[in-house]
């Protein structure tokens, strides 16, 4: 079976819950009830309610950018697995590069979330990914073997196969720089070979792993086209109704020529 491609937009730090929901209401239009593909929308936590009741009868998923490791307890400021599933939630974003970078977010941080979005049955969109340096000093794969072992560490086969990998080139966000659909896909190739490695051939094959380097209306036809790349992660242009509809079409024609 093709894997499904999956387009989740995240929001980042942008838009109140008023904002979201005008944000929202014409992907949800536009997006109806497709099953081709699997489109997942990440608001910042004010707004997960408001976006949540918005979607509710439509196939648009709900996701999160960002979750605690805690279930519950004295821990100001942060959300817990339970509080998402209250909220309807299906999906959460984890370990990505900024809040490695600007958060102080390890390996082993990201994996104990991992372990609990999956006991809490979330779908985690773990990320993983190189900066410029690291890409400069030939360091791309050591630093993604580093952080799919650390990752993954704990988790079984049955449970890997409910983990949705984003591969984000640290720098190719934000900086209007992309990798070409060859360098991502060498990259996406060799993550499903560590999956390989890790659980086998079978549960490799199931896992879905997304770009998330600046993908955008006119390259991710290109992108999609690569045999390892399921999908894409939005930044930028998820804050578009129109941009991100875009990247919802090149999915659908994506997953077509895939089937």
């Amino acid at each position: 079976m093709p894997r499904t491609i999956t387009i989740a937009g995240n929001w980042k730090m942008n838009k109140t819950a008023t904002e979201a929901a005008e944000l929202a209401k014409p992907i949800i239009q536009a997006v109806a009830n497709q099953s081709e593909i699997t489109v997942v929308v990440c608001p910042p936590y004010t707004a997960l309610q408001t976006v949540g009741g918005l979607i509710a009868n439509s196939s648009v998923r709900l996701g999160a950018q960002n979750m605690s490791d805690k279930a519950s307890g004295a821990y100001t400021g942060e959300i817990s697995a339970s509080m998402l599933r209250d909220l309807h939630v299906t999906h959460v974003i984890l370990g990505h590069s900024e809040r490695r970078a600007y958060y102080g977010e390890t390996d082993e941080i990201v994996n104990k979330k991992t372990i609990a979005a999956l006991e809490n049955s979330l779908k985690p969109i773990l990320c993983v990914g190189e900066t410029l340096a690291e890409r400069e000093a030939s360091k791309t794969f050591d630093v993604i073997r580093t952080q799919l072992v650390g990752g993954f560490k704990g988790i079984s086969a049955e449970q890997a196969e409910n983990v949705i990998i984003a591969y984000e080139p640290v720098w190719a966000i934000g900086t209007g720089k992309t990798a070409t659909p060859a360098m991502a896909q060498e990259v996406h190739a060799y993550i499903r070979k560590e999956l390989t490695s890790l659980y086998g051939d079978t549960v490799a094959q199931k896992i879905r792993i997304l770009y998330g380097g600046s993908m955008k209306p006119d390259n991710a036809d290109a992108l999609l086209s690569e045999t390892d790349i399921d999908g894409g992660l939005i930044g930028g242009a998820a804050l578009t109704a129109k941009d991100f509809l875009a990247l919802v079409e090149s999915g659908k024609a994506a997953s077509l020529k895939k089937a």
